[in-house]
């Protein structure tokens, strides 16, 4: 199989924008997604947070659709996406209608990542609530049936439990035949993944390309793996075709040319997060370096990406901490690791 890459742009949720003055952070975010522009890079993407992590900072956190309407604007070539739109954070008919207007202003380039969303911080900061999981989820599949209405028929009617819409309008329709993608993130195993490959179904009403193209899940290949059997289960419960949904991962990635130098970025890492959140935090942020497949020099992270690909993950999407400062990571992963997944 050929992979196929996405790339994260900084916009400060994970404090990848410190020490850069806000009037120049929108250039710092730029300067990257112009890069992948220019590249092989198939897409890059933002997350729609309000708060940073590994914990609620003062730091500068971009909004995820203001950045996405900007990129579309900025951009020639580059697919956009988020990884991922929580449903909740906008009513489904009006993210429907922001999202046509940004596929609209791309040209057809926009992907929509949805899914349930987590950070319960900044839930309750921003006055959403914290509702449970199953509610969460089910305002997740109320509103994607939403949005597929708007873009497919230009219009949608539901009267859900979570979410009433009174022949909503959508004009003009995305760019895209069928509709805008979309990427059902999160590995859940009773509901989320139901949830993907309900909506990869098809049916009568909706032409089925319009429906989930692409799932994201998976922290380590284990996990993957099985979170592959699960989905593909529901599959055959449903009557979806599995083969039709592309299965995406995305990793932390720290890249050198020499073990020394991966870890001297790791260590840097350390020290970085030490000076700006908590030391529970911090570990727990230097954690998710430490476990990731893609933090190596370059043949080890072939090599993991490799494996992952044998398991049927052919998407993915690469998130470089140090991105704003420096391209030199990027440009050593395009250079060293992703001819050799093409």
């Amino acid at each position: 199989m050929t992979m196929r890459f996405g790339l994260f742009v900084p916009q400060g949720w994970r404090l990848d924008l410190v020490g850069i003055d806000p009037a120049d952070q929108w250039d710092a975010m730029l300067r990257v997604a112009k890069h992948a522009d220019s590249g092989s890079w198939e897409t890059v993407w933002v997350y729609d947070h309000f708060h940073t992590v590994p914990a609620p900072t003062d730091e500068a956190t971009h909004e995820a659709w203001t950045l996405m309407a900007a990129l579309a604007a900025a951009t020639d070539r580059v697919r956009l996406g988020q990884m991922c739109t929580c449903m909740a954070y906008r009513n489904p008919a009006y993210l429907a209608k922001v999202a046509a207007t940004v596929d609209a202003i791309s040209g057809g380039r926009t992907e929509m990542g949805i899914g349930a969303g987590w950070y319960e911080h900044e839930w309750r900061a921003y006055g959403y609530g914290f509702p449970s999981a199953g509610e969460r989820l089910g305002m997740l599949d109320e509103g994607v049936q939403v949005m597929r209405q708007l873009w497919t028929h230009g219009k949608a009617s539901l009267d859900g439990k979570h979410y009433t819409v009174d022949s909503a309008i959508c004009r003009p329709l995305p760019l895209q035949d069928g509709g805008i993608p979309l990427w059902i993130a999160g590995g859940g195993e009773k509901v989320t993944l139901r949830i993907a490959a309900k909506h990869a179904r098809g049916g009568d009403a909706v032409d089925a390309q319009s429906y989930t193209r692409y799932t994201n899940f998976g922290n380590t290949l284990d996990v993957f793996r099985h979170k592959s059997e699960i989905l593909a289960q529901h599959c055959r419960d449903l009557g979806t075709d599995f083969d039709s949904i592309t299965r995406s991962t995305n990793h932390n990635v720290i890249i050198g040319e020499t073990q020394a130098e991966v870890d001297d970025k790791l260590a840097q890492l350390a020290d970085f997060s030490s000076r700006h959140v908590p030391p529970d935090a911090a570990e727990r942020y230097l954690n998710a370096y430490r476990n990731s497949p893609t933090v190596g020099t370059p043949d080890q992270v072939a090599s993991a990406l490799q494996q992952y690909d044998d398991a049927g993950m052919t998407y993915f999407i690469g998130y470089f901490h140090d991105a704003a400062y420096d391209l030199s990571s990027i440009e050593l992963f395009e250079r060293e690791v992703m001819p050799a997944l093409i």
